[in-house]
């Protein structure tokens, strides 16, 4: 019971600064980087986004380093996420967890990109093209190092370096993450906490604007679990430096360990609001699974975002 009040304590004192986020506002469009907050895989944002207390697979490498040092250290993981992003964008991230003899805890590899077709390049004299075209996209590179220190608490670190670009301008900086799980030991009941995109300013052409810090701190929980299924709950707090505090709230449902069920909420958000998705959990081989994931999120006046997930354990 001790557990549950602490916990209960410190979800509550999340709350209040809520309150005070009115005055955020006049930050927004004042930090670059924007990409970097684009959320990682179906499974999780099937859930709402609210994964960062839950981070049990490769994903983890995106939501809460501390995650990977969870993953069997028998097994290595290979994940590819790709989203549909509003305005013809289009996200891709693969990561891939290991583990190496004699070095306790595990690796992770991950990279992101948020990229467009190329454009047709027009001028004030050539309006309907020169005949050339350019892209742009943002690209970053991350190596991670998590290990569980006890049998309930884990941390991860991990150094990122992001790669901007804009037809023959391009820029490029780093940035670190921080993240740290821990088993309550009450039906099933972890708390998650991350700090995302530490870093310094990036200068494009001729401006600067620093690079989004995101703290996360979150929780998960058994709600029931029998036999054959199982159900997860999961609460999130998030806080940026450039909007207003956000909660993320969400579940999996699961059937049989093959079929799993999803839904969430994302409250307080400028965009994203309710979210679903389903997985599949597949044994390729006698030492080997494959989970196949997909999730839809309503981003309301912009539409809706569709993401695919693929991770294989081997």
């Amino acid at each position: 019971m001790r557990k549950w009040i602490a916990a209960a304590g410190l979800v509550g004192a999340m709350v209040p600064g809520l309150a005070g986020a009115a005055n955020i506002f006049e930050k927004v469009g004042t930090f670059g980087g924007q990409f970097l907050k684009i959320p990682v895989g179906a499974r999780a944002e099937g859930m709402g986004g609210a994964f960062v207390g839950v981070s049990d697979d490769a994903s983890s490498l995106f939501w809460n380093a501390a995650g990977i040092a969870r993953i069997d250290p028998d097994k290595s993981v290979f994940n590819f996420n790709q989203a549909t992003w509003p305005a013809d964008l289009k996200f891709s991230q693969a990561g891939y967890v290991f583990h190496v003899k004699r070095i306790p805890g595990a690796i992770g590899l991950n990279v992101r990109s948020l990229y467009m077709d190329p454009m047709t390049e027009t001028t004030a004299f050539q309006p309907d093209g020169t005949g050339n075209t350019f892209d742009a996209g943002f690209m970053s590179f991350g190596l991670t190092y998590a290990r569980s220190f006890t049998d309930k608490f884990s941390a991860g670190f991990t150094g990122n370096f992001i790669h901007s670009g804009l037809a023959e301008f391009s820029q490029q900086t780093y940035s670190f993450d921080i993240g740290t799980l821990y088993d309550v030991g009450t039906l099933g009941m972890k708390i998650g906490m991350s700090i995302s995109n530490i870093g310094s300013q990036e200068q494009f052409i001729e401006r600067s604007a620093r690079i989004p810090s995101m703290f996360r701190v979150g929780t998960s929980a058994t709600i029931f679990q029998l036999a054959n299924q199982k159900l997860l709950g999961s609460f999130e707090f998030s806080h940026p430096p450039d909007n207003a505090e956000r909660m993320n709230v969400g579940f999996e449902y699961a059937f049989q360990k093959f079929v799993f069920l999803r839904g969430g909420y994302n409250i307080n958000y400028d965009a994203e609001a309710l979210a679903g998705g389903v997985g599949f959990h597949i044994p390729v081989s006698v030492a080997g699974q494959a989970d196949v994931d997909y999730a839809y999120t309503d981003m309301q006046d912009l539409g809706g975002v569709h993401r695919i997930s693929i991770q294989f354990a081997f």
